[in-house]
């Protein structure tokens, strides 16, 4: 009789205890939930608050610049959507130069002709052909501005780079030949040397490590920056992983003909010196070196006569 009594007490007791552990389970799994709806609501109210930070203007105008940007793609050649993307790329993808931004500025430059006709003809009072002429330059300018700025970025990054290519090699040469793998010592310089070029091996790592080959990224390398002399480093590395050449004696080589070619175009800038400063020399310099030694000899034959 007491071990039935025991029995029943001890199935009683495991049932409470699955019930209160069901419950309280159940209990924790609500607050959770309920702790995620939190955080999902406080996303949301951060999301609204970082929309409502921007002026009014800005969140006023944003529809009709994705409307315009809309009807620009939809009127806009594939072809030139596709070299404006390789444009921006190629710029290094700066903020400011999005694609949807690009061509709003397209847009708008086209349509900036109902501005320059009345402000040419009725508020600088100018006619005939020279108001022609102005209107059609300020429209041009308003037109080819934003391409002229595009490709005034892509050449000061492309210089950029060559100018850093050198350095960066013979860092890779040093790193390479004290025994790191090509992979860690381009961190290792990419680190120790800012700027484009170190962005873009970055990025050419992170590629490798997702997945893809050495040659695909030193290809898409290429494509990201289309500098003469990276080109010809990343056809002599993608030569040496074909034939299994040393990467560090392709490395020296490559150093050293960067090197001359370096000095060789500070010659050509030398060389170049003179002759930019010839123009000056005649029209800026002689007139004032001319009246200042004649002057005094033409004033007193002028009191003599």
């Amino acid at each position: 009789m007491i071990a039935l009594v025991a029995l029943v007490f001890g199935v009683a007791t495991a049932l409470a205890a699955f019930l209160v552990a069901s419950s309280v389970r159940e209990h924790s799994e609500a607050r959770r939930a309920v702790r995620s709806l939190e955080g999902y609501a406080t996303e949301l109210e951060c999301m609204r608050e970082r929309e409502m930070v921007g002026t009014l203007a800005a969140r006023a105008l944003a529809p009709l610049r994705e409307g315009i940007a809309h009807l620009a793609r939809r009127a806009t050649p594939v072809g030139y959507l596709d070299e404006l993307e390789h444009k921006i790329v190629l710029a290094g993808s700066p903020p400011g130069y999005e694609m949807d931004r690009m061509l709003v500025l397209k847009v708008l430059g086209t349509a900036s002709v109902v501005v320059w006709v009345p402000l040419v003809y009725r508020v600088l009072g100018l006619g005939g052909r020279l108001a022609f002429a102005a209107a059609g330059f300020l429209w041009l300018a308003a037109f080819l501005g934003p391409d002229v700025v595009l490709a005034r970025r892509i050449e000061l990054r492309q210089h950029e780079i060559a100018i850093r290519l050198p350095d960066l090699l013979d860092l890779l040469v040093i790193s390479v030949e004290a025994g790191l793998g090509f992979e860690q010592a381009v961190d290792r310089t990419a680190s120790a040397l800012p700027g484009p070029l170190a962005d873009e091996f970055r990025r050419m790592l992170q590629e490798t490590r997702i997945g893809a080959t050495r040659a695909d990224a030193l290809r898409a390398l290429d494509a990201r920056t289309e500098v003469q002399d990276l080109k010809s480093f990343i056809l002599a590395m993608l030569q040496a992983d074909a034939f299994g050449v040393s990467i560090a004696r392709i490395l020296r080589s490559q150093a050293d003909e960067m090197r001359i070619k370096r000095r060789q175009a500070a010659e050509e800038m030398a060389q170049r010196a003179p002759v930019k400063m010839l123009f000056p020399l005649v029209f800026c310099i002689f007139p004032a070196v001319l009246v200042v030694v004649l002057g005094p000899a033409l004033i007193s034959v002028n009191e003599s006569l």
